[in-house]
């Protein structure tokens, strides 16, 4: 992961916030602040091991209720006052009952996508000061149903900002840090992890630091990350294959809703 310790940093929905006290007890940027989805209350409730206290022992400010997709919510930190904003690990939460779940007009995969993209809208317009660093960072696993968000691509279709690259995201540069189940007080399975970097800076100076994976490339399927195509032959064989239809699906579902969006905006 790419951090400079010069950095002010925001972290947002930090489960248990062990990634929040992992960074400033090991890594110390110049500031940090943690928020959280939950209150304090459910915090301690749900994660019964949290760095909550630990956090305040340090001196750093923890905000609670802090949803990403919500402006006001933004106004409980220093407006337009960090380098960086990482969201690590995000998943929507589980619905709360079937007929929730029935009345959802987008798809799972969609919701996702929304509420990355609603993050990345807001830590600009919010969080990220524009003599600064102006970095959105995401990390994400490199396993389904993560990797069929397409975060490289279509995820800001429409706006000023511009994925830069991507780093290996290793687990053993924060070691308090515990990924969490998003809904409940259960650790998972370490598995690879990506941290994908946005910025409204085409040209910033990390891209020297960050890769570009080759299937943005010519001759890749770049929402189903297939490829070299050898031939043509070989590339209608994956446009036909059950994988890209599936894929395609998620994509035209997607497309179809920032249209929509777009429509109501005018």
């Amino acid at each position: 992961m790419i951090l400079d310790k010069n950095w002010r940093i925001l972290t947002v929905g930090d489960g248990d916030l062990s990634f929040s006290y992992s960074l400033a007890k090991y890594f110390a940027p110049a500031h940090l602040t943690a928020s959280v989805y939950d209150s304090e209350s459910e915090l301690k409730h749900k994660y019964q091991d949290n760095a909550f206290d630990k956090l305040h022992a340090l001196g750093i400010d923890v905000v609670t209720q802090f949803d990403v997709t919500e402006a006001h919510c933004w106004q409980k930190v220093p407006s337009h006052a960090f380098d960086a904003v990482i969201f690590q690990f995000p998943l929507i939460p589980a619905f709360d009952s079937l007929e929730s779940f029935q009345n959802q007009t987008l798809s799972v995969n969609s919701l996702n996508r929304k509420l990355l993209r609603e993050f990345l809208i807001n830590a600009a317009a919010y969080a990220l000061d524009p003599n600064g660093a102006q970095l959105g960072i995401i990390t994400s696993k490199d396993v389904k149903p993560y990797i069929e968000w397409n975060l490289e691509g279509s995820l800001v279709n429409g706006l000023e900002q511009y994925y830069l690259g991507q780093s290996r995201f290793e687990i053993s540069q924060f070691p308090e840090y515990q990924i969490r189940n998003v809904d409940r007080d259960k650790h998972v399975k370490d598995t690879s992890g990506i941290s994908y970097y946005w910025s409204v800076n085409p040209a910033h100076a990390i891209k020297e630091k960050l890769k570009v994976p080759d299937y943005l490339g010519d001759d890749y399927c770049t929402v189903c990350r297939a490829g070299p195509f050898i031939n043509d032959r070989d590339k209608l064989a994956h446009l036909s294959s059950k994988k890209h239809k599936n894929m395609q699906r998620h994509e035209s579902a997607w497309l179809s809703y920032l249209s929509t969006q777009e429509k109501l905006e005018r």
